[in-house]
Protein backbone atom coordinates (compact mmCIF):
# COMPACT_ATOMS: atom_id res chain seq x y z
CA UNK A 1 0.00 0.00 0.00
CA UNK A 2 2.76 2.66 0.88
CA UNK A 3 4.18 1.87 -3.02
CA UNK A 4 0.65 2.57 -4.33
CA UNK A 5 0.98 6.19 -2.24
CA UNK A 6 4.48 6.48 -3.53
CA UNK A 7 3.59 6.35 -7.10
CA UNK A 8 0.32 8.82 -6.38
CA UNK A 9 2.27 11.16 -4.87
CA UNK A 10 4.71 11.14 -7.27
CA UNK A 11 1.96 10.88 -10.58
CA UNK A 12 0.98 14.25 -8.24
CA UNK A 13 4.32 15.69 -8.32
CA UNK A 14 4.78 14.77 -11.86
CA UNK A 15 1.41 16.95 -12.65
CA UNK A 16 2.22 19.57 -10.84
CA UNK A 17 6.00 19.86 -12.62
CA UNK A 18 4.36 20.47 -15.77
CA UNK A 19 2.07 22.94 -14.79
CA UNK A 20 5.09 24.48 -13.13
CA UNK A 21 5.88 24.15 -16.60
CA UNK A 22 3.68 25.52 -18.44
CA UNK A 23 2.59 28.36 -16.30
CA UNK A 24 5.83 29.85 -16.01
CA UNK A 25 7.76 29.19 -19.36
CA UNK A 26 7.45 32.50 -21.03
CA UNK A 27 9.83 32.01 -23.68
CA UNK A 28 8.19 30.01 -26.89
CA UNK A 29 11.49 28.65 -28.53
CA UNK A 30 12.80 27.51 -25.05
CA UNK A 31 13.04 23.74 -25.27
CA UNK A 32 9.82 21.53 -24.78
CA UNK A 33 9.56 20.01 -21.41
CA UNK A 34 9.76 16.06 -21.16
CA UNK A 35 6.88 13.77 -20.78
CA UNK A 36 5.81 13.67 -17.15
CA UNK A 37 6.61 10.34 -16.72
CA UNK A 38 6.11 6.76 -19.25
CA UNK A 39 2.44 6.07 -17.22
CA UNK A 40 0.70 6.86 -20.67
CA UNK A 41 -0.82 9.94 -19.66
CA UNK A 42 -0.68 12.36 -22.75
CA UNK A 43 0.28 16.16 -22.36
CA UNK A 44 -3.64 16.98 -23.19
CA UNK A 45 -5.23 16.26 -20.49
CA UNK A 46 -2.36 16.76 -18.41
CA UNK A 47 -2.31 20.74 -18.77
CA UNK A 48 -5.54 21.00 -17.67
CA UNK A 49 -4.58 18.73 -14.50
CA UNK A 50 -1.52 20.61 -13.73
CA UNK A 51 -3.43 23.97 -13.55
CA UNK A 52 -5.23 22.74 -11.33
CA UNK A 53 -2.45 21.67 -9.02
CA UNK A 54 -1.06 25.03 -9.18
CA UNK A 55 -4.08 26.54 -8.10
CA UNK A 56 -4.93 24.38 -5.43
CA UNK A 57 -1.33 24.58 -3.82
CA UNK A 58 -1.46 28.34 -4.72
CA UNK A 59 2.48 28.32 -5.72
CA UNK A 60 4.40 31.47 -5.76
CA UNK A 61 6.08 33.33 -9.14
CA UNK A 62 9.00 32.56 -7.04
CA UNK A 63 7.97 28.77 -6.61
CA UNK A 64 7.01 28.58 -10.26
CA UNK A 65 10.53 29.91 -11.39
CA UNK A 66 12.71 28.01 -9.41
CA UNK A 67 10.47 24.94 -10.52
CA UNK A 68 10.67 25.57 -13.88
CA UNK A 69 14.75 25.69 -13.69
CA UNK A 70 14.66 22.13 -11.96
CA UNK A 71 12.57 21.11 -15.08
CA UNK A 72 15.12 22.88 -17.64
CA UNK A 73 17.93 21.25 -15.72
CA UNK A 74 16.75 18.20 -15.89
CA UNK A 75 15.19 18.25 -19.53
CA UNK A 76 18.68 16.69 -21.00
CA UNK A 77 19.01 13.92 -18.33
CA UNK A 78 15.00 12.64 -19.52
CA UNK A 79 14.79 13.40 -23.08
CA UNK A 80 17.45 10.61 -24.11
CA UNK A 81 15.54 7.90 -21.35
CA UNK A 82 12.43 8.53 -23.31
CA UNK A 83 13.52 8.58 -26.27
CA UNK A 84 15.29 5.05 -25.54
CA UNK A 85 12.04 4.02 -23.71
CA UNK A 86 9.95 5.35 -27.32
CA UNK A 87 12.81 2.57 -29.13
CA UNK A 88 11.92 -0.14 -27.50
CA UNK A 89 8.82 -0.13 -27.90
CA UNK A 90 8.85 0.39 -31.61
CA UNK A 91 11.30 -2.67 -31.53
CA UNK A 92 9.10 -4.52 -29.41
CA UNK A 93 5.54 -4.23 -31.81
CA UNK A 94 7.45 -5.88 -34.67
CA UNK A 95 6.83 -9.44 -32.72
CA UNK A 96 3.09 -8.25 -31.74
CA UNK A 97 2.63 -8.05 -35.84
CA UNK A 98 5.26 -10.51 -36.65
CA UNK A 99 6.86 -13.86 -35.67
CA UNK A 100 7.49 -13.86 -32.16
CA UNK A 101 11.02 -14.53 -30.86
CA UNK A 102 11.20 -15.08 -27.05
CA UNK A 103 14.69 -14.40 -26.99
CA UNK A 104 15.09 -11.19 -28.57
CA UNK A 105 11.38 -9.80 -27.04
CA UNK A 106 13.03 -10.97 -23.11
CA UNK A 107 16.40 -8.86 -24.25
CA UNK A 108 14.42 -5.56 -25.06
CA UNK A 109 12.39 -6.28 -22.30
CA UNK A 110 15.40 -6.36 -19.99
CA UNK A 111 16.49 -3.12 -21.46
CA UNK A 112 13.02 -1.56 -21.38
CA UNK A 113 13.65 -2.36 -17.68
CA UNK A 114 17.09 -0.64 -16.79
CA UNK A 115 15.72 2.35 -18.46
CA UNK A 116 12.64 2.54 -16.53
CA UNK A 117 14.70 2.14 -13.80
CA UNK A 118 17.21 5.38 -14.72
CA UNK A 119 14.00 7.23 -15.75
CA UNK A 120 12.25 5.95 -11.78
CA UNK A 121 15.71 7.10 -10.10
CA UNK A 122 15.59 10.55 -12.01
CA UNK A 123 11.77 11.46 -11.27
CA UNK A 124 12.01 10.52 -8.13
CA UNK A 125 14.88 12.99 -7.67
CA UNK A 126 13.07 15.52 -9.72
CA UNK A 127 10.39 15.21 -7.70
CA UNK A 128 11.98 15.66 -3.95
CA UNK A 129 13.82 18.80 -5.37
CA UNK A 130 10.28 20.23 -6.61
CA UNK A 131 8.82 18.90 -3.64
CA UNK A 132 11.42 20.68 -1.20
CA UNK A 133 10.56 24.05 -2.75
CA UNK A 134 7.04 23.82 -1.28
CA UNK A 135 5.96 25.21 1.70
CA UNK A 136 4.96 22.50 4.94
CA UNK A 137 1.18 24.07 4.23
CA UNK A 138 1.49 23.21 0.53
CA UNK A 139 3.03 19.93 1.22
CA UNK A 140 -0.09 19.43 3.26
CA UNK A 141 -2.37 20.10 1.29
CA UNK A 142 -0.66 18.32 -1.46
CA UNK A 143 -0.57 15.43 0.68
CA UNK A 144 -4.37 16.09 1.26
CA UNK A 145 -5.04 16.15 -2.23
CA UNK A 146 -3.02 12.82 -2.58
CA UNK A 147 -5.17 11.47 -0.23
CA UNK A 148 -8.34 11.64 -1.72
CA UNK A 149 -7.33 11.09 -5.36
CA UNK A 150 -6.21 7.66 -3.84
CA UNK A 151 -9.13 6.96 -1.89
CA UNK A 152 -11.01 7.47 -5.16
CA UNK A 153 -8.84 5.59 -7.18
CA UNK A 154 -9.32 2.48 -4.58
CA UNK A 155 -13.11 2.41 -4.40
CA UNK A 156 -12.79 2.51 -8.23
CA UNK A 157 -10.81 -0.58 -7.80
CA UNK A 158 -13.04 -1.81 -5.68
CA UNK A 159 -16.23 -1.36 -7.62
CA UNK A 160 -14.16 -2.92 -10.82
CA UNK A 161 -12.93 -5.80 -9.04
CA UNK A 162 -14.71 -9.14 -10.17
CA UNK A 163 -16.59 -10.70 -7.58
CA UNK A 164 -14.67 -14.22 -6.29
CA UNK A 165 -16.75 -17.04 -7.95
CA UNK A 166 -18.73 -19.06 -5.30
CA UNK A 167 -18.17 -22.64 -4.60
Amino acid sequence: MKSFRFRMLSAALAILMGTVIANAQSNEDAPPAPPMHHHGMGMGMEGHRMGFFAKQLNLTDEQKTQMNAIMQKEHPTMKPLFQQQQQIDQQLRQFVEGPFDQAKVQALATQKAQVQAQLTVAETRIHNQLYQLLTPDQQSQLKQMQAKHEARMQKHMDQAAPAAPEQ
